[in-house]
């Protein structure tokens, strides 16, 4: 990641750095595909972890870690 996401940008979430994560393994492993194939925005930032919310999909906001996400500029 070259850029450091920050609150207001638009992301998606790496599928790659997510699955195996230990974040995967303390919820279902299912992920919902909107959450590497929509543009999601962080509206919250604490430590290394990102609140995002997606607005395609009606669904709660997710912390994700920074190091999970790219920035869709």
């Amino acid at each position: 990641m070259a850029d450091t996401i920050k609150r207001g940008d638009l992301v998606r979430a790496i599928r790659e750095k997510l699955e195996g994560s230990l974040e995967a393994q303390a919820s279902d492993t299912r992920f919902p595909p909107y959450l590497f194939e929509t543009k999601g925005e962080v509206v919250d930032m604490k430590g290394d972890y990102a609140l995002v919310k997606f607005g395609q999909v009606p669904t709660p906001n997710i912390w994700l870690r920074v190091d999970q996400l790219e920035s869709m500029k």
